[in-house]
């Protein structure tokens, strides 16, 4: 920490934020332009793509605005947050508070950990179906996980609704839910409309479609690299802060592309162990990071984009073949911490 603030990594880059929103509003505005002049054209299937990756984008900003790291204030942050991540993207800001901030808390911990919780897909064997059509699914969960994630898009923006509604997944008050409530109703009322306005009903359906897997997919892959497939922890497990932070977390290598991709979750290990760091600064972090790892003996694992997706793949097929097998799989019980 002390050589962190020695480097002023902490200190806000607001600049560099406004710069990103104002380019990402202006990409955004361009695509509206382009979608008003094509008309009933199949055409309209490439703006949809670029609204799934722009709404990525801005979805990341919020995701940003919610660790304090755009500005000093959290009554600015939170507003920030609130109104990308739930007026441009449709997603509940105070349901992926929640979620996050127990993640980040106990990251790939069994029972804590939202992101490894039981659902479609099981990331521990525990959680794994043996028998039936979901056990067939399981066992080849792996090649099918990147094939769901075009469904990602719609199970976010109905987590959104069932929070605001409900108030599942939440712990907002009622005003807030109020105020989320509202703007997700701006939101879809105004890009459902224009969908359905200018295009013919078919068209529109595909235009939907495409961009919501779009979003899905980026948001998935995305994610997915930084902790799938790297050593789960024991839900009563005593580990201290740094080693649970960097060994359940993957760096991803690329360079300045894959930063931009990924909304800076590329550096993951250097963003959980300092989640306020504004994006510009992890980079730097990193290797600062990287050093003091290495004289702790700690495990610091990086490694490249499409390699981390056949990580990503291998592991969940064998959490799907040790649920079956009745010896222990040996990849899995290596990545436990117990």
């Amino acid at each position: 920490m002390a050589q962190v603030k020695e480097h002023d990594l902490l200190r806000r880059r607001t600049g560099f934020y406004w710069s990103l929103f104002g380019s990402l509003i202006g990409t955004l505005a361009l695509a509206w332009v382009a979608f008003s002049f094509l008309g009933e054209s199949w055409f309209q299937l490439i703006v949809a793509g670029v609204l799934g990756v722009l709404f990525t984008q801005f979805a990341f900003l919020s995701h940003e605005a919610a660790h304090r790291q755009v500005f000093a204030s959290q009554r600015w942050n939170d507003r920030a947050g609130r109104y990308v991540g739930t007026f441009l993207v449709g997603l509940s800001y105070s349901w992926w508070m929640n979620k996050h901030t127990r993640h980040h808390g106990n990251p790939n911990t069994i029972g804590k950990d939202p992101d490894i919780a039981p659902g479609v897909i099981a990331f521990i064997p525990e959680d794994a179906p043996v028998t039936g059509l979901k056990g067939l699914f399981t066992r080849f969960q792996g090649w099918l996980f990147f094939p769901l994630l075009t469904l990602e898009g719609i199970n976010l923006h109905w987590s959104a609704v069932r929070a605001v509604v409900s108030g599942t997944g939440t712990t907002a008050d009622r005003r807030h839910r109020v105020i989320e409530g509202s703007l997700l109703v701006a939101r879809f009322g105004i890009y459902l409309t224009a969908v359905f306005w200018f295009l013919p009903f078919g068209m529109a359906c595909a235009f939907l479609g495409v961009q919501l897997a779009v979003f899905g997919v980026m948001m998935g892959a995305s994610f997915a690299p930084n902790h799938k497939g790297m050593p789960t922890i024991a839900h009563d497990a005593k580990v201290d802060f740094f080693s649970r932070q960097v060994r359940t977390s993957r760096n991803i290598r690329g360079g300045w592309w894959v930063s931009f991709l990924m909304g800076g979750l590329n550096y993951q290990v250097e963003h959980h162990l300092f989640p306020s760091m504004p994006r510009p600064a992890l980079k730097q972090a990193r290797l600062l990071v990287r050093d003091h790892c290495d004289s702790l003996d700690v495990p610091y694992t990086e490694t490249t984009l499409l390699r981390s997706y056949g990580i990503v793949v291998a592991y969940l097929n064998r959490v799907g073949l040790a649920a079956r097998d009745p010896f222990t799989c040996p990849m899995v019980s290596q990545l436990r911490i117990s």
